[in-house]
């Protein structure tokens, strides 16, 4: 007969429990419990398993000629930090989904499922609640089904409240539509649309500089608390860059997310190009006046890092350029494609 190893014999000390290491099974059954209405609000007939399943099934739509799956997969980075500290947890869950849709939405993709993942010292079913019923309520809204994820607790990793979300997302787009950026060219008009504020990159850098503000007080020249501002949830481009791509033909887009206008527009420039924006064409909200003064930030820096106001850029033909800005109002005209013998960049002028 095959016994413990004498290792796991008794060795006459109480007996240890999980709970006792720092996890706690039932709170993560009461934080299902909590979130699992509004999780399955987000369900059509495709997806055909429920909460609990070892996977998530879904049935794919049948109404493609030559289907492609676009997946992606990202966090919201550091600005849990802040929420964890100012205890509002429900915008990180809207942040992480619609930083997916964005990036996916960028190859001309409509989002189908997504997966999310949440890592905490302590877990508390309340938190989680409004942490996965942000993500829901995201989904909702860009017509995604939240399809399953995955709640763990693991008090040696993370320390006390702090905690780890990120999220993984599939889309699809027929092949003949993908928006490869590969038709850009010289004399091209570069449109974006605004962000309104950080979304879900800098945060490591704007934390530093305000680690010494109070987060509650009201900002005269940002017209909130700094929270508020720090906190504004990353926007959904899906609606209006559909209308888009259903009326023009859009030869390129790009989410601004880590690396800001430096590093992201580039990424879907071809060879021989390079995009020059005018500094002013655009509005800049003011918390990043607001960092670069109190942290010194050179102007460079605040390019590299954030988006400086610009959260999304389409770019299309000069004849498709004024249509654009007529279907969407809020699109604002920021640079245009020029020759450029180098690698793909970014030039502003000032």
């Amino acid at each position: 007969m095959i016994g413990w190893p004498d290792t796991m014999r008794n060795t006459g000390h109480p007996p240890s429990t999980y709970r006792q290491a720092g996890v706690d099974i039932d709170a993560g059954a009461e934080a299902v419990r909590l979130f699992k209405a509004q999780v399955e609000a987000t369900h059509g007939p495709e997806v055909l398993t429920g909460i609990g399943s070892f996977g998530g099934l879904f049935q794919f739509p049948t109404h493609y000629t030559e289907p492609v799956l676009v997946a992606s997969t990202d966090s919201v980075g550091s600005k849990v930090k802040l929420a964890a500290l100012l205890e509002r947890y429900d915008t990180v869950g809207q942040d992480i989904v619609n930083h997916c849709v964005n990036d996916i939405l960028t190859l001309g993709a409509r989002p189908l499922f997504f997966l999310d993942y949440v890592g905490v010292g302590r877990l508390v079913p309340e938190v989680m609640r409004d942490v996965v019923s942000g993500a829901a309520e995201a989904c909702k809204e860009a017509g995604c089904a939240l399809l399953g994820g995955e709640l763990a607790e693991m008090p040696d990793l993370y320390a006390g409240s702090d905690f780890d979300f990120a999220g993984t997302i599939v889309g699809v787009v027929e092949r003949d539509q993908i928006v490869s950026g590969e038709d850009i060219a010289p004399g091209d008009a570069v449109l974006a649309f605004p962000s309104n504020g950080l979304h879900t990159n800098g945060y490591s850098l704007a934390r530093r500089v305000f680690a010494e503000e109070s987060l509650e007080a009201h900002v005269p020249s940002l017209g909130v608390t700094l929270a508020d501002a720090l906190l504004a949830v990353h926007i959904s481009y899906l609606h209006p860059v559909q209308r888009l791509l259903s009326e023009l033909d859009i030869k390129g887009m790009a989410h601004i997310t880590g690396g800001g206008l430096w590093d992201n527009i580039p990424r879907v420039l071809p060879q021989g190009t390079q995009v020059s924006l005018q500094w002013g064409a655009w509005p800049v909200p003011p918390i990043f006046p607001f960092i670069q003064e109190r942290g010194g930030v050179e102007f460079a820096e605040m390019c590299r890092v954030f988006n400086m106001g610009v959260g999304y850029v389409v770019i299309c033909g000069e004849d498709e350029a004024a249509e654009a800005l007529r279907l969407e109002p809020s699109l604002r005209r920021i640079g245009g494609v020029e020759n450029y013998a180098g690698d793909p960049r970014v030039v502003i002028a000032r």
